[in-house]
């Protein structure tokens, strides 16, 4: 039984050492997303720094534009990026790999909707699936007259999507991932324990434009029915830090230009901490994930030599 304790004590301490050894790193992008990818960085999920500088430089799509970066390290240490590349036009999105965020892989344009009336394919979001060893990859797009428009235009009545794949060189047929009878956009999730996932979208429609949360025991679903919304209008591009007693669920205010805040220890109940978190101004909205202290002192040093 000592022995056990001992043990169970070791992994312990193995588990804090890891976790001190990263820091949060938030990818970002400025307007009017011409210029490429950015990075902020913090300690502890709430009070953001820039790491001055753009890391990679939009090459692909008719637009040429990175905006909503996603980021999802795989276990083999390799950092996928993927990116909406124009406003409308394209059927597909931005690719690269890096295996220290600095140095990134040749860009390639990865196509996903067959259907020619495809509008846009906006705001690409990685999702590690654990249990099937494979990256979930799920974006909003527009096909006009496929599902009822209510009160949006039909070139603006989105549904999200989504494929897979295990190396980033074989995909998944594109399947319809969550139609929750409304347009919905920007989807992220996040895995909270064994089978048990959520799901935090925007409502994308005119009367709300505001994040809303669904929750499944499978990634690939079914997904519930959409709750009400948590924040005010005018919210989008969510993104999720676990911090050490809950989570931090932030969305991009873009009429008030600045990132509101809301703790959540279940994704039932939340209150809004806006004014308790900081991130810099003219930065936008793409995804959190954590990368080890090296890192990011390597690129803060590389950009300073700059």
């Amino acid at each position: 039984m000592k022995k056990v304790t001992v043990l169970l004590s070791f992994i312990s301490l193995l588990f804090i050492v890891s976790c001190s050894n990263k820091v949060y790193v938030y990818s970002s992008f400025h307007e009017p997303a011409t210029e490429g990818l950015r990075y902020l960085w913090s300690k502890d999920g709430s009070h953001w720094d820039s790491i001055p500088g753009t890391w990679l430089k939009p090459e692909v799509g008719q637009q040429k534009v990175m905006r909503d970066p996603s980021i999802q390290p795989t276990p083999d240490g390799i950092y996928h990026l993927v990116w909406t590349s124009s406003w409308k036009g394209d059927r597909g999105f931005g690719y690269a790999e890096s295996r220290d965020l600095y140095h990134w892989s040749q860009e390639r344009f990865i196509t996903v909707m067959t259907d020619t009336n495809t509008v846009n394919v906006w705001a690409p979001e990685l999702f590690y699936d654990k249990t099937r060893k494979e990256m979930m990859i799920i974006w909003a797009s527009c096909i006009p007259g496929k599902f009822p428009a209510g009160m949006e235009d039909p070139r603006n009545n989105h549904r999200l999507y989504y494929t897979t794949t295990k190396d980033f060189k074989h995909f998944s047929d594109t399947k319809l991932f969550y139609d929750p009878g409304f347009s919905c956009i920007d989807a992220m999730l996040v895995q909270l324990g064994k089978r048990k996932y959520v799901m935090v979208l925007k409502d994308n429609t005119r009367e709300m434009r505001n994040i809303k949360v669904s929750f499944s025991s499978d990634p690939h679903g079914p997904w519930t029915p959409a709750s009400k919304s948590f924040t005010g209008e005018y919210c989008e591009g969510p993104s999720v830090a676990k911090i050490k007693d809950g989570y931090l669920i932030y969305c991009d205010r873009y009429r008030k230009k600045d990132f509101g805040a809301f703790f959540t220890k279940d994704f039932r109940t939340f209150e809004d901490v806006s004014d308790q978190v900081s991130v810099p101004k003219e930065h936008k909205h793409g995804t959190i994930f954590m990368a080890p202290k090296r890192l990011v002192k390597v690129l803060l040093k590389r950009n300073s030599d700059k």
